[in-house]
């Protein structure tokens, strides 16, 4: 398991991983980061460069989970954080698959093939996703920040906790599937790709967000509210 610190050069990481590129996104950091550290922007950003490497890490390593760090972090911080990465699928990331899914629709030849069953599944996904994001900005996170700036006591276990279920990720598994095994008819080799590879983008950073939501924000809800 790679894991990079404060002294990393992000380019560096994003060579790495170029999937990171959303993440910092997201903290107000482009490309263009020369040979900085990730102290060295996060200081530029006027950024917490802790709790930032932590969510890179968290973000590129299935098996990272750093207990004694999270705890140090509110509550407040956090949130904002999944505010933000709600923004990011709900602006940039949803649009740009359904951009390209409606060209691949438009380039190929729609009588031969399934795409309009597919864009229909693509659809219900995203109806349920934007639901969820609604339900975030409009109860759940509110509901949170009036804990304000409460971090979590030392003896608090946040490991072990069971994991949810999942059917955003399962159909946005789902539908990558049906493009590998069952797309059919004529259509246009590079749309089909970039809507693919948008796909599996998506269902990566989703899964990555639902382990910080799973396995540090619900903790934090029980420990504080119980």
């Amino acid at each position: 398991m790679t894991l990079f610190n404060i002294n990393s050069k992000l380019c560096d990481i994003i060579f790495y991983d170029s999937s990171v590129i959303s993440v910092i996104n997201r903290f107000g950091i482009n490309l263009g980061v020369g040979d900085y550290t990730v102290a060295e922007i996060c200081r530029s950003h006027n950024l917490d460069e802790n709790f930032l490497i932590v969510i890179i890490n968290t973000f590129l390593n299935e098996k990272y989970f750093p207990e004694r760090l999270l705890k140090t972090y509110s509550i407040t911080k956090i949130v904002n954080y999944l505010e933000k990465t709600n923004s990011y699928y709900e602006q940039f990331q949803l649009p740009n698959i359904e951009r390209h899914f409606n060209l691949l629709i438009m380039k190929s030849n729609a009588d031969d093939g399934n795409l309009h069953l597919l864009k229909r599944f693509f659809d219900e996904m995203k109806n349920e996703l934007l639901f969820r994001i609604n339900f975030d900005r409009q109860e759940w996170f509110p509901q949170l920040l009036q804990l304000g700036n409460t971090t979590l006591d030392e003896d608090i276990e946040l490991d072990n906790i069971p994991e949810s279920a999942h059917p955003i990720e399962d159909k946005l598994n789902d539908l990558k599937s049906f493009f590998i095994i069952h797309l059919k008819g004529k259509y246009d080799v590079n749309l089909c790709q970039a809507v693919v590879s948008s796909i599996i983008a998506l269902e990566k950073d989703l899964k990555q967000n639902n382990r910080i939501r799973e396995r540090i924000l619900l903790p934090f809800e029980r420990a504080l509210t119980e």
